[in-house]
């Protein structure tokens, strides 16, 4: 991931600075596919992908993740990926160029916490499977 959502940053500010409460999404964490990403495009608002737009039909669907581990010394990379695979559902109809990614808090609509660029964009068809193996999605804090 390369960049935290204006939500996201503005949440940590007022946790951190202002000592107002903030709620973690728990186990309430979804991954999301980004069509058209494009890094350095500012977000439009707290529930769209910045620079770019979530795939819709053909069977596509946030996925929740729940097992993520440290991907370094525990606690003090500042580095977390999944520890296991993440795989989207069989599509159903042409997806598209897929060539971004995103963490969300809820499976559809809920708040964009992050986000960034495949490393290797993806034209996904027909009958193919999305799938990130475990240890593919690294989310860095730098």
């Amino acid at each position: 991931m390369s960049a935290l959502t204006e939500y996201l940053e503005n949440k940590l500010i007022h946790h951190v600075f202002r000592n107002q409460a903030f709620t973690t999404p728990g186990t309430s964490i979804y991954v999301g596919l980004i069509a058209f990403y494009e890094a350095g495009v500012l977000e439009t608002s707290k529930t769209t992908p910045a620079g770019g737009k979530e795939l819709t039909g053909g069977a596509y669907a946030r996925v929740q993740h729940t097992d993520w581990r440290d991907a370094h010394a525990v606690g003090t990379s500042g580095v977390i990926d999944n520890n296991t695979a993440i795989t989207f559902p069989t599509a159903t109809a042409d997806w598209g160029m897929v060539s971004g990614v995103f963490i969300a808090d809820a499976a559809s609509g809920g708040n964009i916490l992050m986000h960034g660029a495949l490393t290797t964009p993806r034209d996904v068809k027909d009958g193919d499977v999305f799938k990130f193996n475990a240890n593919d999605l690294d989310i860095t804090f730098a």
